[in-house]
């Protein structure tokens, strides 16, 4: 994943693996999000990882800044990922012991399941927007619906956090509609209206599906079958007036 804007900068994803820690490979996924004034500026980074805890991927993304700050105005990504591979093994030693249990019982959820719901304005191209937004849902496995229902747009997502954050880059940064003009240009009009971790009480969706509903009943039933009701209440009834 690699992505390019003259205005936002650069963002990509590396899987790397560090070995020997903790008797086993760690698949460490970072994400770097560089300004566009990087090196001047630090990069944002985003750590994840199956075989950590949540606290544990803060703790390295923690030490990543700090060592990014030693190396302002020179390029740092290559020597930031040199680091974290020589230096993640004191990072988890120093961080909360987890005990072996709890370690088992999180493998793989320990980043927790996000879900994302995003208004937008309008969609001129609408074809190709579709098809952009179900092809990044895809690429990042995500699940969950894009609705219309009268001039109402929403995109309501489900996956890990990591996966969320990079459709929300993606989404603000990519070229995909159109001005009045015939332009392409980047979404403007966008709103965030929820990203908050999965309770138990919501239902995850298996698959990513384009929706259009005739009537508010229709919609407020797609949240209600998810488990979503007060999502609904709390942010679709002012889009309706």
């Amino acid at each position: 994943f690699f992505y390019f804007s003259e205005t936002h900068g650069i963002s990509f994803r590396i899987q790397i693996s560090v070995k020997e820690v903790l008797d086993t490979d760690v698949l460490l996924k970072l994400l770097f999000y560089l300004p566009v004034n990087y090196p001047s500026t630090v990069p944002d980074i985003s750590v994840t990882s199956d075989q950590l805890t949540r606290v544990q991927c803060m703790d390295v993304r923690e030490k990543l800044l700090e060592e990014a700050k030693k190396h302002l105005s020179e390029p740092m990504v290559h020597d930031l990922i040199l680091w974290v591979q020589q230096h993640l093994k004191d990072v988890i030693k120093q961080s909360a012991p987890v005990c072996n249990e709890r370690t088992t019982l999180s493998k793989g959820t320990e980043d927790g399941i996000w879900m994302l719901l995003l208004h937008l304005d309008h969609m001129r191209a609408k074809a190709k927007y579709v098809k952009t937004v179900e092809k990044w849902a895809s690429n990042l496995r995500l699940t969950g619906r894009l609705m219309f229902m009268g001039k109402i747009i929403l995109i309501l997502l489900q996956g890990d956090r990591s996966s969320i954050k990079e459709y929300l880059i993606l989404q603000k940064t990519s070229k995909v509609d159109v001005d009045s003009s015939g332009k392409k240009c980047k979404e403007k009009m966008m709103r965030v209206l929820c990203e908050t971790e999965l309770q138990s009480q919501h239902k995850r969706f298996q698959m990513f599906e384009v929706k259009e509903y005739s009537a508010p009943e229709e919609l407020q039933k797609e949240f209600e079958t998810a488990g979503l009701t007060t999502l609904f209440s709390e942010f679709v009834p002012p889009l309706l007036k």
